[in-house]
């Protein structure tokens, strides 16, 4: 993680941190060893404020993958409020496929940065979990899909996806997959 700070960033300074992250997730999941000053320089900052914000490159691709976990897990809620539970629900299967794939992007530098610390598990379950809390919950009182479905039924049905080789075609095997989970949470549903 960066720097403990006192209150909120301000908006330029938030906006250069996200934008660190955006270049840095694209940048390490192409290569694990990405320079920083490289990272720096795509993202428009320069190097006093790339290091203010994550002071080692441990921090950096740990606070990637926060963040990552972070955008997924917001973007439930968002589809919420404004789809249909099980059209939220599908969307963001989707998300989670670009989520999976990203993170399989970054597996080495992941990897390098948590050798000493152990395993990620902790930071992405909690976030994800409530997520698909969340979106079952939803779809369980609209009857769309069956009921008694918990989170862990969830992501145990969709553990394949992490199976799935980046590199190959995934766009195809991931929406086959999902589809085939997504029909699975519908069969028996009270609303169909």
């Amino acid at each position: 993680m960066g720097q403990h700070r006192e209150g909120p960033l301000r908006s330029d300074a938030q906006r250069n941190r996200e934008r660190i992250l955006e270049v840095a997730l694209a940048e390490l999941t192409r290569a694990s060893d990405a320079p920083l000053s490289v990272i720096a320089k795509k993202a428009g900052v320069g190097q006093g404020t790339f290091y203010r914000n994550f002071p080692s490159r441990e921090a950096l691709i740990l606070e990637v993958y926060r963040y990552e976990v972070g955008q997924v897990s917001e973007a439930a809620c968002q589809l919420l409020h404004t789809r249909p539970p099980d059209q939220a629900l599908r969307e963001w299967m989707d998300r989670l496929v670009q989520y999976a794939m990203a993170k399989a992007g970054l597996v080495d530098a992941i990897r390098k940065a948590t050798s000493a610390r152990g395993s990620l598990a902790g930071v992405g379950y909690g976030p994800l979990t409530e997520a698909v809390a969340l979106l079952l919950d939803a779809n369980e009182k609209a009857g769309t899909i069956r009921p008694g479905v918990t989170p862990d039924d969830f992501l145990l049905a969709v553990a394949g996806l992490w199976q799935i080789d980046p590199h190959g075609d995934w766009q195809g095997r991931a929406e086959r997959l999902m589809d085939l989970v997504m029909d699975g949470l519908r069969a028996g549903a009270p609303g169909r």
